[in-house]
């Protein structure tokens, strides 16, 4: 059995992340699938926590919130920077990516197809952060933090995918970023589940199913 399981939505949400970084690290999971209506009753909230999914067990150590089971994830598997300074940068974009990730979800709560009219407007803007620290390091040709990949990189490469599906061809205007996706997109592992049905019918969003 692997050690690992996800318990969650129907969705990409806040885990693909997470198996993004699980499959380009050779890593097995069982996923154990909520549904909406299921999630509805209250038992399992009641159980969790803090009320809320995703649920991630690794053996016998049981974890909430998505960003300490990405940093749990990232000190398991060296994916925290080479150094302090480093693991600093790591979680200042993580924290970064946590802002936008709330914007965007904010925008979209209401009316979505005004959303996304307005939230391409905004995008220049948002994505700028990122386009700076990939452009400060070697160029925009490594990765967002050093010489290896961090989880803020996987979380980073979920975003800029999942804006794919709201904005085809957006990343035409975004060189650096368009590289950097391309980059890791070869990622032997990874390219494989990106390319497989578990990732490519998972909506973004069980609620918004799309």
């Amino acid at each position: 059995m692997p050690p690992y399981t996800i318990v969650y939505f129907p969705s990409r949400g806040r885990c693909e992340v997470m198996r993004m970084l699980l499959a380009d690290q050779g890593q097995s999971w069982k996923e154990e699938v909520v549904t909406l209506d299921a999630w509805g009753q209250g038992t399992l909230k009641a159980s969790c926590l803090f009320g809320q999914l995703p649920k991630f067990q690794d053996g016998d150590l049981t974890l909430y919130q998505s960003n300490a089971i990405l940093r749990h994830l990232g000190r398991t598997f060296g994916l925290y920077g080479r150094d302090q300074q480093e693991a600093a940068l790591v979680d200042m974009v993580n924290d970064g990516l946590e802002d936008l990730v709330q914007h965007l979800r904010q925008q979209f709560l209401h009316n979505y197809e005004e959303a996304k009219v307005q939230y391409l407007k905004e995008l220049p803007g948002l994505l700028k952060p990122f386009e700076t620290l990939l452009a400060q390091n070697k160029g925009g040709q490594s990765f967002i933090v050093g010489d290896q990949i961090s989880f803020a990189d996987y979380r980073l490469l979920d975003l800029l995918l999942n804006h794919e599906l709201l904005y085809p061809d957006y990343l035409n205007d975004y060189p650096l970023l368009s590289a950097y996706v391309a980059r890791l997109r070869a990622r032997p592992k990874l390219k494989a589940f990106l390319e497989s049905p578990e990732h490519v019918n998972r909506p973004i969003s069980a609620r918004l199913k799309i």
